[in-house]
């Protein structure tokens, strides 16, 4: 079972990139899927998560300006990031959990992406 993120990279503030993770080995499809995030020195947090059904949850840093969607046929999610700022900048990760409900806590997801790199220059 894997996690493959992608679609980092060092952008410009205002600027827009589109992440995408790729589950292999199982079908993700009942799963939450999730996107978080760690800068550094500071703890990982949740950005945003989408259920099964489509039902999602920002952090409200981002509301409004990412937007989370999968694709179970593909078995793949997204986080479109539109009006970036610096403090957006960190490793983004790709995670999946067998809750019903998006969960803030990382300790509660059991299958974790590598990480992608996402910087937002001044």
């Amino acid at each position: 079972v894997q996690l493959q993120a992608s679609g980092g990279g060092l952008v410009q503030v205002g600027d827009s990139l589109r992440l995408s993770c790729a589950a292999s080995g199982r079908s993700f499809s009942g799963h939450i899927m999730a996107w978080f995030r760690q800068a550094p020195g500071k703890q990982r947090e949740l950005v945003a998560g989408i259920t099964s059904g489509g039902n999602t949850k920002y952090k409200d840093s981002v509301e409004g300006r990412f937007t989370i969607s999968r694709d179970n046929a593909k078995n793949t999610m997204y986080l479109q990031m539109d009006s970036l700022k610096p403090e957006d900048t960190a490793v983004y990760y790709c995670a999946s959990s067998r809750s019903t409900r998006v969960l803030n806590s990382p300790t509660l997801y059991s299958y974790w992406g590598q990480g992608t790199q996402v910087t937002v220059s001044s």
